[in-house]
């Protein structure tokens, strides 16, 4: 009898035993989230200090995950240029995975699929503010594997409007995944590098698209 899983309740050593997923070591294997990135104008910074001091505002009282979507995750879709074309958006797209032995089923839905006709680019994960990272990050990378086109990597961010972090996975041979290091909209100009590093994925998922 299969057994069926919710997404948001996956943990990583589930994805390691059932769906043969395992972490790479190798500094090499995620650095497009590194390195000389694309630079933002001035507007584009302004722009992203606003959002800063409206999350500040708002997380006085908790901030529910529809929250974070409008207030952080909106603008800097559309700052990193997600919102025009090649890129189309989804909302709360079923994704179902079955393990390698077929007995184990996830299910569950993405917060926000940013995706090009033949392959994704970008799964959110949004969670409250109040919630660590590490609670989305086997969920979205529950969802990446749900990835039909194994040929191309998949990346992703997870982020409860606060914090931020990319996971990247590959799936040729055995599948594999890397974290960016997290960034918080509380340090420094790390919601400036947040936005960089989306439009860094839209260059090149644009460019081998």
């Amino acid at each position: 009898m299969v057994q069926t899983i919710p997404a948001k309740d996956i943990n990583l050593l589930q994805l390691q035993e059932q769906f043969g997923l395992q972490r790479s070591d190798d500094p090499q294997f995620f650095g497009e989230w590194q390195g000389t990135l694309p630079e933002l104008s001035a507007a584009e910074k302004t722009s992203l200090d606003e959002v800063k001091r409206d999350y500040l505002h708002l997380s006085q009282y908790e901030i529910l995950e529809p929250v974070v979507k409008l207030v952080v995750l909106s603008p800097l879709l559309k700052l990193a240029g997600f919102y025009r074309p090649p890129f189309y958006i989804a909302a709360e797209r079923t994704i179902e995975i079955t393990s390698l032995d077929q007995e184990t089923l996830v299910r569950g839905q993405i917060d926000v699929l940013v995706f090009q006709p033949r392959f994704w680019v970008v799964t959110i994960e949004a969670k409250r503010s109040h919630y660590s990272l590490e609670v989305g990050i086997p969920q979205v990378l529950a969802y990446m594997l749900g990835q039909r086109d194994r040929t191309q990597p998949v990346f992703g961010l997870v982020t409860n409007g606060r914090e931020f972090q990319f996971p990247k996975l590959v799936q040729q041979g055995t599948p594999q995944y890397a974290l960016s290091y997290t960034l918080s909209l509380n340090r420094g100009d790390d919601l400036y590098r947040v936005v960089q590093v989306l439009k860094q994925l839209g260059q090149i998922v644009s460019q081998e698209g």
